[in-house]
């Protein structure tokens, strides 16, 4: 059976609260909205069931440590691909996880991207990270072998605790840089990114969408 995006697979713990009006999203949301206008991020009726597709987070530098070794981060919500533009309102906080346990603690005006176990591996793994982007792109996805790009075999589906381990032994290896993009082969389509600003996370999908697209 074909998976279905963006179906929350983690234990949730979700506390429903405002957003924080101290923390700045301008960055986060230019960039996610970037990335829409791209069709790297968004919802489309001929696409995935017509559900939305791609996140975004950042960590939060200054807060403490929030469990098996990891920040805590902000992330857009659940099911927020049909918007070209987020509010604030539209993302959330995750305060804790736990690939272990396969749990994800969040609070926010809304529920965390079902990806946010992936994301929380990336933060775990490499603590100079601060901004991660999962997208989707076929062209990159098709590509992944001919232009290098590290992948995660196809048998490991997405949101999985499986999945985030992978994703930490892959970025946390000796000798991986400390900025870099990965293929999720058992996740149709889908790409991340991760660096310690949101315009090298950004430019390093533009800079590999550009290569996979001179193969036609």
């Amino acid at each position: 059976m074909k998976e279905q995006e963006g179906v929350i697979k983690f234990d949730l713990v979700f506390e429903q609260k405002p957003f924080p009006e101290t923390l700045d999203l301008r960055t986060l949301i230019a960039w996610r909205t970037l990335l829409y206008k791209l069709g790297l991020i968004g919802q489309d009726p001929r696409r995935y069931g017509g559900l939305g597709f791609g996140n975004i987070s950042q960590r939060i530098e200054e807060a403490p440590d929030a469990g098996d070794g990891m920040s805590r981060f902000i992330i857009s919500g659940t099911q927020t691909g049909s918007a070209e533009r987020l509010d604030d309102d539209q993302f959330c906080i995750v305060t804790a996880a736990s690939i272990r346990e396969n749990r994800i603690v969040a609070e926010g005006p809304v529920k965390p991207s079902s990806e946010a176990l992936t994301h929380a591996a990336v933060y775990h793994g490499r603590p100079e990270v601060r901004v991660v982007m999962h997208v989707h792109s076929p062209e990159l996805w098709r590509a992944t072998h001919r232009l290098g790009i590290p992948s995660i075999g196809r048998t490991v589906a997405y949101g999985t605790p499986e999945m985030a381990d992978r994703v930490h032994d892959l970025i946390s290896s000796p000798g991986k840089p400390s900025a870099g993009i990965f293929s999720m082969l058992g996740h149709e389509d889908g790409i991340v990114s991760y660096a310690n600003a949101a315009e090298s996370a950004g430019n390093l999908l533009i800079d590999a969408l550009a290569r996979a697209l001179t193969f036609g």
